[in-house]
């Protein structure tokens, strides 16, 4: 068993890893729960009664966003006796927003969710990085391996980009539908992400202390 609850330091050894593609899915499965349930609100409702009670399709979306974002931490959990710490983060806003937003039947705090978490995200990596800990490593850790400059650089540009991201949440749940701020949520977010992702690809290459792509097989690449 896991002598912490939390996930360890970046490059602490003897961490249990498991695939990146499986962690991805982990932290993007209750994103794609949230999406169809609330474009699929109404049908969810007449299949499972229940459901109706909870309110419109935003609040259906809301309860079993809660409920899915509990299992993927379960999964993880179950797969590496310790939890991640942004998607922990993430979770406990899920948990208590969804919540509020179920009890007063109020759309306002789920939509806010993203725009607190992600300026808690931006304010935890870069006042890290002002203490001198580049946070980021506990998050891409088990994807790969880089030198203290690079998890520092790549800390730095993730804490503005989480900054950007809840001012454009900001602007999209206050000037658009619930449903386009739904779809945003899932088809722009998720790109947008994916793509910032790929433009550090140099920078990981220039720090990285093994090579980038790893054969969870059993050896590497």
């Amino acid at each position: 068993m896991a002598d912490h609850l939390i996930e360890d330091a970046p490059n602490a050894p003897g961490q249990k890893e498991i695939n990146p593609l499986l962690k991805f899915a982990l932290e993007l499965g209750p994103l794609v729960v949230f999406f169809f349930a609330n474009s699929r609100g109404e049908w969810l409702a007449g299949q499972f009664p229940a459901l109706a009670e909870l309110g419109g399709p935003l609040f259906i979306a809301t309860a079993l966003f809660m409920v899915a974002t509990v299992i993927a931490l379960s999964v993880s959990w179950a797969l590496t006796r310790t939890l991640p710490i942004m998607p922990l983060v993430s979770g406990f806003f899920v948990v208590v927003f969804g919540a509020l937003t179920l009890w007063l039947q109020n759309e306002t705090f789920i939509k806010m969710k993203p725009t607190i978490v992600n300026a808690l995200f931006a304010t935890i990596l870069l006042g890290g990085l002002l203490l001198g800990r580049p946070l980021l490593g506990y998050v891409f850790n088990q994807a790969f391996k880089l030198d203290d400059a690079g998890w520092r650089k790549l800390t730095f540009r993730w804490g503005v980009f989480f900054l950007v991201m809840a001012v454009v949440n900001e602007v999209v749940w206050r000037n658009f539908s619930t449903e386009f701020w739904a779809g945003f949520k899932v088809w722009a977010t998720m790109p947008i992400t994916m793509a910032f992702m790929l433009f550090q690809i140099p920078l990981l290459q220039r720090h990285a202390t093994e090579p980038l792509i790893k054969d969870y097989t059993g050896g590497k690449k």
